[in-house]
């Protein structure tokens, strides 16, 4: 068994050597192979080493081939899109050359607007074209004079090439951007800018040529827009285009200076002439007649400027110049065009305001404060914000102004009543109402309406407010307080009855009756006058009634006292048909009779000349009242002296009754002073005096009773 095992050991080992052998000998074979190979190897690689000697600069030439086709190829794709930029340009220069713009024809000048608009933005692409074109030429250059991949010939021409390019970008460019054909259509676009922007007219204010599809309201209500949508469109889009090419403060001038002009303009066609005259002094010097009527305008004038003019040009300013720097710029050119104007109704206004404070100004100052009251929330909403400040601070100091010479105007009446206690003023010869009963009777009459009762009331509040507490704030209505209109009118109707005692008893030095007829008269003509007015309502009708009629009927009393009292006197009955009888009682009543008749005489010339009761009413109470005092008495002494008077040597009663109507009835009626704003009051001696009368008579009613039939003879 062990033997098997070794010989299939041996025979292994054996066909392990045979292996091993082969092996040998084919590494020896290959190694001589490799010899070979090595020798023929060395030999070609000689060769190389020769081949690639000679061709390495050949790879050198490669590269620097590559490198300047992407230096060129970069340098060539700006340098294209600068050339089609250029071509744009040229193409839309040619169009807006064809181009014919007109201000009456918007649409045009939209396209115009849009062909300027493209050729800014073509100029504006060769100029962002232009830089890198030329920087990526010269980055070219720059690298064939640093590899010397051309010929120093090339390279110069190159180079004189790239300077012309540079010399062109700096020339031409600036020239398309600020003096070419876009520079001129600019022009052109603010030429036809102040032309649209001056056919825009306020037909409102009578500034339309003909016949206008705007048309526009009156009263401030439901305007129509100074311009068209497509005007607007239009002007809009010239005021960016404008900004964007830098012009910003031309369109900004050209708006402010051509919407001033036609504004002005405007206001012009009204006739404001009395504009020019605004200074306190050269106010007062006018005639009162002329600054009425100046007042009267400038408050229409005023509402229509405010309500009207200002606010279209508002509009008209928000709608063109709105989308310019987030709408910043509007308000400040809208304040500037209105400001020069207001500061001319301003100067007027305050003139009036600052001119001397005389009561017959008081109603056209209460016209101005009702005006500013009613103008003010409309001026506020137009004039707000910052820019539209100074406007409204403006206007809040002239409605004090007005306030304050309002206030001090009827004060100033109340004073001149006063004044003319101690003055001059010579009182009615022939006994009648005198001037200053009839002017502030109906001056507290116009007051008292509800025209002037609720401004005056308002202005009086406010001046005793700002009396109290310094004015930070314009006025404010406050229906709370309404007692101090009331509480002036009685003082100025007490001032006013103290004027007339005070010529009562002025002139009875010369006529112990005159002054009495004086008072009658005047007193029954403030309470005549008052009855039933808004002054009596004010006032208080009581008030009235027992303060003027009570007055009017004592001086009645004093009147029939002073005037036949004496003469009633002689014809009392007494004991002289007693004495007659003795023989001495007959001359006696024969003397008082004879008298009686000189003093009536005398009486009649005075009643047919000197004492004037002008008011029918009065005249007829006042006559029968002394025909029922005189006449009987007259009779009864005739009766009882008939023995001792021969009937045929005086007058009878009846006669005497007619003398004393032919004697009443010989004074006509006075004409009165009525439905009209007071012009003036009377003045203390020393000024002259403008009075100013509407001739209408008055009889739509009977006044009472002045103090019953017969009331004189008790």
């Amino acid at each position: 068994m062990a033997v098997d095992v070794s010989a299939a050991a041996f025979t292994e080992l054996q066909a392990s050597r045979s292996g091993l052998a082969s092996i040998l000998r084919s590494t020896s074979d290959v190694e001589t192979a490799l010899s070979d190979f090595d020798a023929r190897l060395s030999s070609h690689l000689s060769a190389l080493s020769t081949v690639s000697d000679t061709v390495s600069p050949l790879q050198s030439h490669a590269v620097a081939a590559r490198a300047l086709r992407s230096r060129i190829d970069r340098a060539i794709s700006p340098a294209l899109a600068l050339l089609q930029a250029f071509s744009l340009v040229r193409s839309l220069q040619r169009r807006l050359l064809r181009l014919s713009p007109s201000p009456s024809d918007p649409g045009t000048l939209i396209d115009y607007v849009d062909c300027v608009d493209r050729l800014h933005d073509a100029v504006a692409g060769v100029a962002a074209d232009c830089d890198p074109a030329v920087q990526r030429l010269q980055e070219a250059v720059e690298f064939l004079s640093r590899t010397k991949a051309t010929d120093r010939l090339r390279l110069r021409r190159l180079q004189e090439t790239l300077t012309a390019l540079q010399a062109i970008y700096a020339d031409e460019v600036d020239a398309l951007r600020y003096e070419g054909l876009l520079d001129e259509a600019l022009v052109r676009l603010q030429d036809d800018y102040e032309s649209l922007l001056l056919l825009l007219k306020h037909n409102a204010l009578g500034e339309s040529d003909g016949p206008d599809q705007f048309a526009q309201s009156t009263d401030g209500s439901d305007l129509a827009p100074l311009a068209s949508p497509l005007q607007v469109q239009a002007l809009r889009r010239i005021s960016q285009t404008l900004a964007t090419n830098d012009c910003l403060d031309i369109a900004i001038d050209i708006f402010v200076k051509v919407r001033y002009r036609r504004a002005a303009k405007a206001l012009m066609r009204l006739s404001p002439e009395y504009l020019r005259t605004y200074a306190p002094e050269e106010i007062d010097a006018m005639g009162w007649a002329e600054v009425e009527a100046a007042i009267t305008l400038w408050i229409r004038h005023l509402e229509l400027a405010v309500q009207t003019l200002f606010a279209l040009e508002k509009q008209l300013c928000r709608d063109v110049l709105g989308p310019l720097m987030d709408g910043v710029v509007w308000p400040e050119c809208f304040a500037k065009i209105a400001d020069r104007i207001m500061a001319v109704f301003f100067r007027f206004s305050e003139g009036v305001a600052r001119s001397s404070k005389q009561p017959h100004k008081l109603f056209k100052l209460l016209d101005m404060f009702d005006a500013l009251a009613r103008i003010r929330p409309q001026l506020e909403s137009t004039f707000d914000g910052e820019p539209g400040g100074d406007i409204r601070a403006r206007f809040r100091e002239l409605q004090k102004l007005v306030v304050h010479a309002a206030a001090k105007a009827l004060w100033e009446f109340g004073l001149r009543i006063e004044g003319l206690q101690d003055a001059a003023e010579p009182s009615p010869g022939d006994g009648s109402v005198p001037k200053v009963v009839r002017h502030a009777v109906h001056y507290l009459k116009c007051l008292a309406t509800a025209r002037y009762a609720g401004p005056m009331e308002r202005v009086l509040r406010t001046e005793r407010n700002w009396r109290e507490d310094p004015p930070s704030r314009p006025p404010v209505d406050d229906a709370s307080d309404d007692g101090l209109l009331r509480d002036v009118a009685r003082n100025i109707l007490e001032a006013l009855q103290r004027n007339v005692e005070a010529k009562r008893a002025r002139c009875g030095k010369k006529d112990r009756a005159l002054p009495h007829v004086m008072a009658t008269n005047a007193y029954w003509y403030v309470h005549t006058r008052t009855r039933g007015t808004e002054l009596a309502k004010l006032v208080g009708e009581e008030t009235m009634r027992a303060t003027f009629k009570n007055a009017a009927e004592q001086a009645a009393f004093a009147y029939q006292e002073s005037a036949w009292g004496m003469l009633l006197s002689l014809v009392e009955r007494d004991d002289a048909a007693a004495k007659a009888e003795q023989g001495k009682g007959k001359a006696r009543a024969r003397a008082k009779l004879e008298e009686f008749m000189r003093g009536f005489e005398v009486n009649m010339r005075k009643h047919r000349s000197l004492y004037g009761f002008r008011d029918a009413d009065l005249r007829n109470q006042i006559r029968e009242a002394v025909e029922k005092t005189v006449v009987p008495a007259y009779a009864e002494f005739l009766h009882a002296n008939a023995a001792a008077i021969p009937v045929r040597a005086f007058l009878p009663p009846d006669s005497i009754r007619a003398l004393i109507r032919q004697a009443f009835d010989a004074a006509e009626e006075g004409e009165e002073e009525e439905g009209k704003k007071p012009s003036s009051v009377p003045k203390p001696e020393g000024e002259k005096v403008p009075q100013r009368r509407e001739r209408i008579r008055r009889g739509q009613e009977r006044p009472p009773e002045l103090g019953g039939s017969g009331s004189f003879g008790h």
